[in-house]
């Protein structure tokens, strides 16, 4: 918020002449003002910097409420997920009753694990069950 007012207030000040009809006087009267002047270029000025807080504003405002839920309800719901290093995630997914936990990687995505079981079943089993093969896992694991 306050990179906006930072940028608004300068270009505010630049146009403040343009909004209050400040004319060039010394321009003979029947010759336009020059496109070089300095009224010109301030009025140029201040209208770039008008565009650019206008984009930054609406870039914040995307940014702040983009995440609307969507219309319609989807087949696939994602209930979670972690990071896993800086381009890899683990996400639980859920299709119907069913819940699968889900390796995410560029170019690849594999079914890791099937989560079986009602609600507080998963919650309380499938998190030792996924521990557990983790553990045996990363025993096994050469590194």
């Amino acid at each position: 918020m306050k990179t906006v007012a930072c940028i608004l207030l300068p270009a505010l000040a630049l146009a403040s002449p343009l909004i209050y009809g400040a004319e060039d006087k010394s321009a003979p009267a029947g010759m336009g003002t020059s496109p070089l002047g300095t009224g010109a270029l301030m009025e140029t000025a201040g209208g770039l910097l008008l565009i650019l807080a206008l984009i930054i504003g609406l870039g914040w405002l995307v940014r702040r409420y983009g995440r609307l839920p969507m219309a319609g309800k989807g087949l696939v719901t994602i209930l979670g997920g972690v990071s896993l290093g800086p381009r890899e995630r683990a996400v639980v997914l859920q299709v119907g009753d069913a819940r699968l936990l889900v390796g995410v990687a560029p170019g690849r995505v594999q079914t890791l694990h099937v989560i079986e079981g009602s609600d507080d079943q998963v919650t309380e089993a499938s998190g030792a069950v996924f521990e557990s093969r983790l553990r045996t896992e990363m025993e096994a694991s050469p590194l």
